[in-house]
């Protein structure tokens, strides 16, 4: 072709007479370079593609909800290094003891030390003030020990507000889930016998404890759900102990492991069970009883006692004291 001698002239003098041959060489291999990326890529399975759309949704979703929560959740995130333990023993025993409470939430811990830090601050600076008024109203001033008890006694009463609260309101939790704990299983045997599965238990005896006793509804519901979403169960019950903190149930828990894991009947291990739980339940009952008349000597004793002796002794203590009165006043008016 008369276009491409002057090119083939040109690639002689440059290169010599392989050239051409060079640059239909170089040609050929830029060509493979670009081809191949488009015959290496194979298309997408149409699966692929809905999972990688379905994992782009999830994304968004959990970054919308990562703003959310960053927009409306509390203010104490930016503090939580010295709001919460940096020890991991602390503040797992923190979160646990919390989490007896009834306090579920993430950042239940770091509200809890705020809480102390708040109060105790609060209280700490109101005693000062009032010291400080105490003191320019005062013309002798104030003591230090007066300033010590207007100070540092309001602020520990604040520091340890919380933690008694907290630990106040655990033991009621306690009390309340091991009273209620027999007849969940009274209810929880029956509907197994019935024909339903342990889960579905679960479920209805939630549903049924849930206007009588809330504390222990609510950790059967947390189990059903965590049941539901695919958790282990030997875990679930090991974390239902562990929330509940009462030795009924942890016992109960091991019952049910055991029966899971050498294949026993279910409703033969809640059959009894709850026979033993209804006889300590009696025995506790009994105990209480027993206890009574010992608790109330005491109060027998102050508000019985002292009456009884004013009545019985009263009158011969007077006529003693003014039998030994008059004597001392005659006496006294003999001497010259």
């Amino acid at each position: 072709m008369p276009f491409l001698e002057p090119v083939n002239a040109w690639l002689v003098s440059l290169f010599g007479p392989f050239g051409p041959l060079m640059a239909v060489g170089m040609l050929g291999v830029a060509m493979v370079l670009l081809a191949l990326p488009a015959l290496l890529t194979r298309p997408k399975d149409p699966l692929e593609r809905l999972r990688e759309r379905q994992r782009d949704i999830t994304l968004a979703q959990e970054k919308q909800e990562r703003l959310r929560r960053s927009q409306g959740k509390d203010k104490l995130e930016r503090y939580s290094s010295f709001l919460e333990p940096q020890n991991e023993k602390e503040y797992s025993a923190v979160r646990l003891k919390l989490l007896q409470a009834g306090y579920r939430t993430h950042n239940a811990v770091r509200i809890y030390h705020f809480m102390q830090f708040a109060l105790g601050l609060g209280l700490l600076v109101l005693g000062l003030l009032y010291a400080l008024y105490t003191a320019f109203a005062s013309e002798t001033g104030l003591s230090t020990r007066s300033l010590i008890l207007y100070t540092i006694l309001p602020a520990a009463i604040g520091y340890m507000a919380p933690r008694y609260w907290v630990t106040r309101r655990q033991a009621l939790r306690k009390e309340a889930i091991t009273n209620a704990f027999p007849d969940s299983l009274d209810m929880m045997l029956v509907c197994v016998e019935a024909g339903q599965s342990l889960d579905q238990s679960i479920v209805r005896v939630a549903r049924e404890l849930r206007s009588g006793f809330p504390d222990l509804a609510d950790e059967y519901e947390l189990v059903s759900w965590e049941l539901k979403a695919g958790k282990d169960k030997t875990l679930v019950l090991r974390d239902l102990s562990e929330r509940c903190g009462v030795p009924d149930v942890a016992s109960f828990v091991t019952v049910l492991i055991q029966s899971q894991q050498f294949g026993t009947s279910i409703a033969e291990a809640l059959r009894v069970y709850a026979s033993e739980m209804r006889d300590k339940r009696v025995m506790r009952a009994e105990e209480k009883a027993n206890t009574l008349p010992t608790k109330m000597t005491l109060a027998t004793m102050m508000l019985t006692v002292p009456p009884l002796l004013l009545i019985l002794i009263g009158p011969s203590i007077y006529e003693i004291y003014v039998t030994l009165g008059g004597g001392v006043a005659g006496a006294g008016g003999g001497i010259p």
